[in-house]
Parts: C-alpha cells; structure tokens; sequence
C-alpha cells in the first residue's frame, strides 16, 4: 500500500519523527508521513537506554513487556516499509542489540525488511567502521571528533541539541546556534537537530539554524493518543518549519 505526502515540506527542511517500536508503529509511521515527516526513525527499545528521558523510557518498557525483542521489531519494520515504501526508515537502538544477534546479521536482515540506515547512539565513531550510519555528535564533542563523524557518517550528522537526555523542552538551548556554527565550520554534511523539540515554535527555531529537526519524546507522548492526533502534531511542525 503505497502513502502519498501532500503535506511534504517546500522549505527544504527535513522533518524526522521517532516511534518506539510496537505492533500499532506502522500504522502511527503512515499517519506520521500524511502529516508531513520525511523520515521515520525506528526505535528498537532496549533495556537499559542510557541515552533517554522518562517518555522514550516509558514506551520502551512498555513495548519491551509486550514482547518487542529485535525480531519483533524487524517485523514493525517490514510493515512500515510495506506501508510507506518510499520514506527513509530509519532504526534506532543500542550497540548491546547488534552484539547480542551479531552486527552483520543484524545489518543483513533489517536492510532485508527496508532499512535506509541505522542510529547507534551508544557506538563510537571508530568502532564498527564497516557499519554505515548516521553519525552522532553533541556540543562537548572536538572538532576532531565533529570531523571524524562528518567523514563517515551516512547522509547527515544527527546534532545532540543539549547534554543529558532525550524529552520536551521549553526552549532550545543558547549553546545550540554556536554548536550548529562550529560543525558547519568543519563540514558541509546537512545537519539536524534532535532532543529537546517539542513544539512548533522550537521546531521553528531549531530548523532556522540546521537543515533538520528530530522530534522524538513530544510524538511519542502523542501516538499514545492516536493516529489523528499524531498526523495533526506532525502537520503542526511540518507547517512550523515552512513558514
């Protein structure tokens, strides 16, 4: 079943919206393109995700204890990409995941079942350099380190907008335009910012300054009530960053 965009941005910028993954995903995934997301990012929940708030958390407890192990979630993914064969899709876990059902099998089988690329938040740049990815860095990280994730990272560099963890803000942080101005003193790989953009006006805020945003705790929170609700939050941001 093919999903049309009527809602794709004409600003250029690209709008990246985080699921957990769980059984009702896809469907949430497809809601998600109509509104205006360009990219899907699939998160495969993990135990102990050091990297997220209390919402993420949450949900990938919850989607752990109705049994989304890493099968499971390569099925989510099949079903999404069935649903929306033409967006980026994009899983999101843990390096313990891929070391526990073995890095190359792993890669194999969710490009098998339609994934664009990965998100490792917890796997150095320089281990595992034969797995391509999307790159992380965050405004404690060198130029050297901002260099060397630009140089391989897989289309575009995921800027942690704060230190600390995933969830809603108020406001973007001040340190956030001279951290974007520094990675693009060293790269020109487009840059999107993530952690902390809840709202449109952030969502606003953030895109004047990265070529991208990434809204994950904020979309989780709303899937919870829904696939209209999700579709209306997302039109909301998709609006935000084009105007």
């Amino acid at each position: 079943m093919s999903t049309s965009n009527p809602a794709r941005g004409v600003s250029g910028k690209k709008l990246v919206i985080y699921l957990v993954a769980e059984p009702e995903t896809p469907d949430l995934a497809q809601a998600a393109v109509e509104g205006g997301a360009d990219v899907i990012e699939l998160g495969f929940p993990f135990s102990d995700p050091l990297a997220e708030g209390p919402v993420i958390r949450r949900a990938s407890e919850r989607a752990l204890a109705r049994g989304m192990r890493t099968h499971a979630c390569l099925d989510v993914l099949e079903r999404t990409r069935e649903l929306l064969p033409e967006t980026p899709i994009v899983p999101m876990t843990y390096a313990a995941i891929l070391e526990a059902y073995g890095y190359e099998r792993f890669v194999t089988d969710a490009r098998k079942r339609g994934a664009t690329s990965f998100i490792l938040v917890d796997l150095p740049v320089e281990e595992q350099p034969a797995l391509r990815r999307i790159q992380l860095v965050a405004p404690t990280s060198t130029e050297e380190r901002i260099r060397a994730a630009a140089e391989v990272t897989d289309g575009w560099l995921y800027l942690v907008s704060v230190t600390g963890t995933t969830g809603a803000r108020t406001e973007l942080s001040p340190t956030l335009p001279p951290f974007v101005q520094r990675v693009r003193a060293v790269t020109d790989v487009p840059v999107y910012v993530g952690f902390g953009i809840s709202t449109h006006e952030l969502a606003r805020a953030a895109g004047g300054l990265a070529d991208g945003v990434i809204v994950g705790s904020r979309a989780v929170e709303v899937a919870e009530t829904g696939r209209d609700a999700l579709r209306d939050f997302v039109a909301s941001l998709r609006t935000a960053l084009d105007s």
